[in-house]
């Protein structure tokens, strides 16, 4: 918390320019803006805040607390044709200019149909419908709210709001103005008229005023203007709930019945004499029929380890941090945090990664011979995938000259995180992996594998359809993260978040056991790929609903590049969910099928 005296001077930060119809950020100073006095500096930016394309530099916004003034700021020369062009490009693309107080994001207020709406920021300018001329935003009415500390002259800075004007101006009458001069208060017009036209040659005039207002609201609710939702909000609350108590109850239902009837399978069996239980054997059906086979090295074993070490680390690494977000330490005040600690938990994370990738892979083969190489895939395979994916998709923002793009230097951190910290955890990890006790099966396999009947209907049918149940437990609350990722609103529901995680986790898992005992029951004893694509299946229904959420509720995304970054996200959000889903599929049904056929004795 800041404190501020009488007439202490404070100054506004302004960050990238952003879009929710291109998605591309670019510098605040790409326009032709004015520019502070001592030059431009730019704060110290954190690795989430570079990551999401934050660019936050000072501005020549300037106040003094507790002072209503109305100041001159510049006039800039002649607007040549590459400005005029890229200021009229920003305005019909729905650019915003995103500024700070205090750590404050600016808030707009308008009326639709009667509705007050708020957001950050304000626009670069506006093109009204069935005019030929587009109109730049050249004079803002700042309002900030202040609240007294301890009963003192000291304020604090409580709240941030803008009312954006256009306002056609004579250059001549403020050309012995300096910058800070005051000028007389000005009314945002009505008329078109008098509105500043964006035209080559154009000299534009910036001013500004500002109003303090003293306030009721405390520093700790400051943010509560920013995190409220909109009218309606509760009917989503409420379905979401439904949702996910049918799912958790269908689910349980499912999960109960399949454990009595296997349970009663068991005990039926245990129950028999050595002489019935010969003769059961000879009529065996079912699951018991596959018991030298059910533990068969699936079919590129090396792969599924790597995947389910790389499964662990990420969903680990969002457990812990949603758990870190529910209790407070990273809220929205904290620009990047949130992702800054998902990268630093996932390199450390890295050691857990190796460890279970390495200890599956001896289970598999039954040695530990080959632990280096699954260790170094473990490391390189997912963050391989999304550096690919990324640099691709760099390249793209580097072309558009948009603030989006990772500078060199941050490739270079980025290159020398993933390899001088996770990459010898992993291996570390997977060390650790070979000394501990190994996972013996409870079973013989044979050494000729029995032939699988044949079915009616393809099994990966199945499997696919399985992921639909898993998909209903996030597809709401998805919306909404999609909503905070690519319309820029604030996501803080974390708890709520947490609920759902849980609760993902817990119907993956039954998912993928009942699918492995319906797959076992008809005598097919390829479970594990089954298994894994039973609940990571729902990666492919989030990569879908993605493409929906695209295509209507985004519909102001325009060109193909901005479209090509949002599916590059989209996949990559659907590729570690996959992992993540699908580790808790097989592991889950790992443990029962060992634990299935170590509860009974079959010769």
């Amino acid at each position: 918390m800041h404190t501020y005296s009488q007439g202490e001077f404070i100054s506004a930060k302004v960050n990238s320019l952003t879009s929710i119809e291109t998605e591309m950020p670019f510098n605040y100073y790409s326009l032709p803006y004015c520019r502070p006095q001592g030059g431009i500096k730019k704060s110290a930016e954190n690795l989430g805040e570079l990551l999401m394309g934050d660019q936050i530099d000072n501005s020549p916004y300037r106040f003094r607390v507790n002072v209503n003034e109305s100041l001159f700021l510049c006039t800039t020369k002649g607007l040549n044709e590459n400005d005029a062009k890229l200021l009229k490009q920003r305005s019909r693309d729905l650019y915003q200019v995103n500024m700070m107080l205090d750590n404050l994001p600016v808030m707009c207020f308008t009326e639709q149909n009667g509705v007050t709406v708020q957001w950050t920021g304000f626009p670069v300018g506006y093109s009204p419908a069935g005019s030929p001329e587009d109109y730049i935003i050249n004079h803002l009415k700042f309002k900030v709210l202040v609240h007294e500390y301890g009963g003192s002259n000291v304020e604090i800075i409580v709240g941030f709001q803008v009312v954006p004007c256009s306002v056609k101006r004579n250059p001549e009458d403020f050309s012995k103005l300096n910058m800070y001069d005051s000028i007389d208060p000005v009314d945002c017009p009505a008329e078109l008229q008098k509105a500043q036209a964006i035209r080559q040659q154009e000299r534009i005039t910036f001013t500004y005023d500002v109003e303090f207002v003293k306030s009721d609201i405390r520093w700790p609710s400051r943010w509560d203007a920013y995190l409220k939702m909109e009218a309606g909000a509760k009917v989503h609350w409420f379905s979401i709930m439904n949702s996910l108590m049918v799912i958790l109850f269908l689910a349980g239902i499912v999960f109960v019945i399949f454990l009595r009837t296997v349970r009663r399978d068991l005990t039926r069996y245990e129950e028999l004499d050595k002489e019935a239980q010969a003769q059961m054997n000879e009529e065996l059906s079912g699951w018991k029929l596959v018991v030298g086979d059910v533990f068969r090295e699936p079919t590129c074993s090396k792969l599924l380890c790597i995947m389910i070490g790389d499964g662990v680390q990420i969903l680990g690494m969002a457990i812990v941090t949603i758990v870190f977000a529910t209790l407070g330490f990273m809220s929205p005040a904290s620009r990047g945090m949130l992702l800054t600690g998902m990268i630093v938990l996932y390199l450390f994370l890295g050691i857990a990664a190796g460890y279970v990738s390495v200890r599956f892979w001896r289970t598999v083969k039954g040695t530990s011979e080959g632990w280096r190489s699954v260790s170094w895939l473990t490391a390189c395979f997912f963050p391989g995938v999304m550096f690919t994916v990324l640099t691709v998709l760099n390249f793209v923002l580097w072309k558009s000259e948009s603030t989006g793009a990772l500078p060199i230097s941050l490739f270079f951190t980025l290159l020398a995180l993933w390899f001088c910290i996770s990459v010898p955890l992993t291996l570390v990890g997977g060390f650790l992996g070979t000394r501990a006790e190994q996972i013996e099966f409870p079973v013989r396999t044979n050494q000729i594998p029995r032939e699988i009947p044949a079915r009616k209907y393809p099994s990966w049918l199945l499997v696919l359809g399985a992921g639909t149940l898993p998909f209903g437990t996030l597809f709401i609350e998805l919306f909404f993260i999609l909503s905070s990722i690519w319309l820029g609103r604030f996501y803080y529901v974390f708890g709520f978040l947490l609920i759902v995680l849980l609760l993902l986790v817990v119907v993956c898992a039954e998912v993928s056991v009942v699918l492995t005992y319906m797959n076992l029951c008809v005598e097919d004893w390829r479970w594990w790929w089954k298994a894994f694509f039973a609940s990571g299946s729902v990666a492919i229904y989030v990569f879908l609903y993605s493409i929906n959420y695209l295509v209507f509720d985004l519909r102001s995304l325009s060109g193909p590049v901005s479209a090509m970054l949002y599916v590059g996200y989209s996949f990559l959000m659907a590729f570690a969910i996959m992992l993540a889903t699908g580790t808790i599929g097989l592991l889950t049904s790992f443990a029962f099928v060992h634990y299935l056929f170590a509860s009974v004795k079959i010769d």
